[in-house]
């Protein structure tokens, strides 16, 4: 079955108005084959199209249609990739999906590396399942920006690495995107004793060079589990360990900001919290373009916070409590204490939880289950309303990583659960004064799930 049959059409749409039908597929645009979501969103930008269709009884007629410039035509597909997702070629030596435990929902161990997910929602690829006629695609259509799991450029250890042959081509594709004028951010998910020190100091000389087109690095601290039995054997970052990789990263920053007048590479929040260290002011982190991979959200959290803060009357709140992970739970104490110096009557905990159901190692909020909250706050004071990030629901429901539901928590604590947008420090404080905030966690495909809980894979 064609994945561009078209499974209904909006109405008041420019599609519908044309007389475009479900149950029809989408074949041409303005004489261009259309494959997928990709071929579809840029040939359909232009105001003036002419849409070649296959009716259910195989016959083919042709529509014109006049639109605005970039308006959308309204057409929904029986997949959101109009393709099946494509999924890794990789048996990456640190990858999380390896980590999970058995009996999970079947699309967190699905893996994918798609460009077609990098460029609509962010998604991280190794680049190492493109076709040639895929990386031409790139270049003639003008994806940008790309997001690209580095982790090495030297072609042997990334090879070894990514446990794939073709993971060594990565450099060369991306000094051909950079001709082509196609931006890049990229990550490394550091590994220690695997791809820091040297072989470190070598990846970011070499994005360094195709720099503007790279446009910003993020190193990442790999994620350990307690489920690695039978992988390669890693460790997680010590403080010592984690100390000398900011070192190196922030000598280079600091070079390349003399040259270039951007740090390029920045480490994320975690490194920092590994190796007992301060946080880098705000404008260190130039643009926070690497929000999604950790770098600056905690900064960035305080520094909304305050800003809301800043001109509150005191005034009497409801009793309240917060759930977060190991790992931003003091810094939202400081958000909470400067809330009730602000305004007085503030009265709520912070309860800072631990992983225990991927193991002590993972701190970071987005991996917390409903079982660890029940489990950890049952017979606490929660006051009236239970704080939590929205990056621990899936994108767009009410479901944790384990499939308890909001509602089962809230049975089970006897209070009422508020999401709140994880990277939002001005949602933060409203919520924190008992005001209404609505989590705007956008609606993920399936195969784009894997990546809300496994940023650094």
């Amino acid at each position: 079955m064609s994945l561009t049959k078209i499974a209904s059409v909006d109405p008041h749409s420019p599609a519908r108005k044309a007389g475009v039908r479900p149950g029809e597929t989408l074949t041409h645009i303005n004489g261009h084959p259309i494959v997928d979501v990709l071929d579809y969103k840029f040939y359909a930008y232009d105001p003036k199209l002419e849409l070649t269709l296959t009716e259910p009884e195989g016959g083919s007629r042709t529509l014109r249609i006049r639109k605005a410039e970039g308006e959308d035509l309204g057409l929904n597909f029986e997949t959101y990739l109009m393709d099946r997702a494509r999924s890794c070629a990789n048996k990456c030596i640190f990858c999380f999906v390896d980590q999970m435990p058995p009996g999970m929902r079947d699309t967190l161990y699905f893996k994918d590396d798609d460009a077609r997910l990098s460029f609509l929602m962010g998604n991280y690829m190794t680049l190492t399942n493109l076709s040639k006629r895929e990386i031409q695609r790139i270049i003639d259509l003008r994806i940008s920006p790309i997001n690209i799991s580095v982790h090495a450029t030297d072609p042997e250890l990334r090879t070894a690495m990514l446990k794939n042959p073709r993971a060594g081509e990565c450099l060369d594709i991306m000094s051909r995107f950079a001709q082509a004028g196609i931006e890049m951010n990229c990550q490394v998910v550091a590994c220690p004793g695997i791809n820091d020190g040297p072989a470190l100091a070598r990846t970011m000389e070499d994005l360094g060079q195709l720099y503007p087109a790279v446009t910003s690095v993020a190193v990442v601290p790999v994620g350990v589990t307690k489920f690695r039995e039978g992988l390669c054997s890693i460790e997680p970052y010590t403080k010592e360990q984690a100390a000398a990789l900011i070192d190196q990263v922030e000598d280079f920053a600091a070079r390349f900001m003399e040259k270039k007048g951007t740090n390029l590479v920045w480490c994320s929040d975690e490194f920092y919290l590994i190796a007992g260290r301060a946080l880098p002011g705000k404008a260190y982190y130039e643009d926070m373009d690497q929000l999604e991979n950790g770098v600056g959200m905690l900064r960035l959290l305080l520094h909304q916070a305050s800003m809301a803060l800043e001109e509150e009357e005191p005034e009497e709140t409801e009793p309240f409590s917060i759930a977060t992970g190991l790992s931003a739970a003091p810094f939202v104490q400081e958000i909470v204490d400067n809330a009730r110096n602000q305004c007085g009557n503030i009265k709520g905990t912070v309860y800072p939880i631990i992983n225990r159901f991927f193991g002590e190692t993972i701190t970071v909020s987005g991996l917390i289950t409903g079982t660890d909250l029940i489990e950890q706050l049952n017979g606490k004071d929660l006051g009236k309303r239970l704080l939590i990030p929205d990056n621990m629901l899936r994108a767009g429901e009410q479901v944790f990583l384990d499939d308890v539901t909001v509602e089962q928590v809230e049975q089970a604590l006897g209070v009422t659960v508020v999401p709140v947008p994880a990277d939002s420090g001005f949602d933060l404080a409203d919520a924190i004064l008992g005001r209404e905030v609505t989590a705007q966690c956008p609606v993920l495909p399936p195969e784009a799930e894997y990546y809300r809980y496994n940023p650094s894979s």
